[in-house]
C-alpha cells in the first residue's frame, strides 16, 4: 500500500484556508516528501503524522513557496529525537540553499544527505520507493517526480519444485536474496513470475506543459499536477510566468490516461477552483480539484 497525502495546495503565498505546497507518501514504514511549503508543520500535524520517520525530501525547486516551511520542520525532526539520516533531493545548489536556511536551525542530531540532480531524468532506489526526477520548463530549474512502488513476479511453487529447491528458502528468495546451497546459486529470478504493475504517482509543479510530464505520469495511479489558474483569460499571465492552466493539466492528463488526477498550486487569486472543473472533466473526466489534507490509500491491482 502507498498512502498520499497532499498538505497543501497553494501557490505563492498561503491563506487561512490553504498552506502552500506539500505532499507526503508513506509506504512500508518510510516516509516521503515532496516540497515543502511554508504551513507544512500544521498541515501535517492537522492530519495526524508524524514528520519524524521522513526519510527522503524532494525539492522541486528552491522558490520560497516550496522550500521556506524545511527549518522548522528540521527543528520539530530533532526535537523528536530523530537521529537517522536524513535525504534530500533537489536542483544542484540544493546543499548551498539547505545550509543557508539552516542559519536558523543550525544543530540538527541527525546528519543530512544530499542527491544534487544534473541530468534531465535521474533515477534513485531508497528504501521502497524507485523515484525518478525529470526536468521540466519553469523560470527556474525545476523538476518533477515520479515515485513507484515495485511489485515482484508472483511465486512459482511448480517451477521451485522442478529445480528442486528447498521450501525453507521459497520465503527468503522471494523477498529478493540469492543463496548458496550445496554448491548451487539460488536466485530470485528462478522461482518468480514476470514483475507485476506496481505503484506510481507523478507530480509536477511550476512548469509549461512538456511532453515529458505526460511521459511519466503515463497510467499512474495518481497524478498531480499545477494547476496554477482556472480562469481563461490568464493563459497569457501563465505562459509568461511559466505556470500552467486547469486546461493545459487536463490535456496532460488526456494524453497520460492516469486513473486520476489532482490539481494543485492554485494561485491566491483563485478562490473556489471547483468552479472550473465541469469543463475540465470535459477533457479529462478523472480530474478534480484538491484542497488541503486530501489522502489516498493506493493499493496494488488484485490478481
Amino acid at each position: 500500500m502507498l498512502d498520499i497525502c497532499l498538505l497543501g495546495t497553494g501557490g505563492m503565498m498561503p491563506l487561512p484556508y490553504r498552506w502552500l505546497t506539500s505532499m507526503m507518501a508513506r509506504c512500508g514504514g518510510s516516509n516521503l516528501l515532496i516540497d515543502c511549503g511554508e504551513g507544512t508543520q500544521i498541515a501535517l500535524k492537522e492530519k495526524g503524522w508524524s514528520p519524524k520517520p521522513i526519510d527522503i525530501i524532494c525539492f522541486t525547486h528552491y522558490h520560497a513557496d516550496h522550500i521556506s516551511g524545511l527549518p522548522g520542520l528540521l527543528l520539530t525532526m530533532g526535537n523528536a529525537e530523530r537521529r537517522e539520516p536524513l535525504t534530500m533531493i533537489g536542483p544542484k545548489g540544493l546543499e548551498r540553499v539547505v545550509t543557508a536556511l539552516r542559519t536558523i536551525a543550525p544543530e540538527l542530531p541527525f546528519p543530512l544527505q544530499f542527491i544534487e540532480l544534473t541530468e534531465n531524468r535521474e533515477r534513485m532506489e531508497m528504501g521502497p520507493y524507485v523515484i525518478d526526477a525529470y526536468r521540466v520548463n519553469h523560470n527556474v530549474i525545476c523538476y518533477g517526480y515520479s515515485i513507484t512502488i515495485p511489485r515482484k513476479g508472483r511465486f512459482d511453487v511448480e517451477r521451485a519444485r522442478a529445480q528442486d529447491i528447498p521450501q525453507k528458502f521459497w520465503n527468503r528468495l522471494q523477498k529478493g536474496e540469492e543463496i548458496e546451497y550445496e554448491g548451487r546459486l539460488l536466485t530470485p529470478d528462478m522461482v518468480l513470475g514476470e514483475e507485476r504493475r506496481g505503484l506510481k504517482v507523478t507530480y509536477c509543479t511550476d512548469t509549461r506543459p512538456v511532453p515529458v510530464i505526460a511521459e511519466y505520469a503515463s497510467m499512474a495511479d495518481l497524478f498531480i499536477c499545477e494547476g496554477m489558474y482556472g480562469e481563461k483569460e490568464k493563459a497569457v499571465k501563465a505562459k509568461e510566468n511559466k505556470h500552467m492552466t486547469f486546461y493545459e493539466a487536463a490535456a496532460l492528463a488526456k494524453e497520460a490516461q492516469p486513473k486520476q488526477m489532482w490539481l494543485t498550486h492554485y494561485s491566491p487569486s483563485l478562490i473556489k477552483p471547483e468552479e472550473y472543473m465541469d469543463e475540465v472533466r470535459s477533457i479529462f473526466p478523472r480530474a478534480k480539484a484538491a484542497r488541503d489534507g486530501w489522502t489516498a490509500e493506493l493499493e496494488f491491482d488484485e490478481e
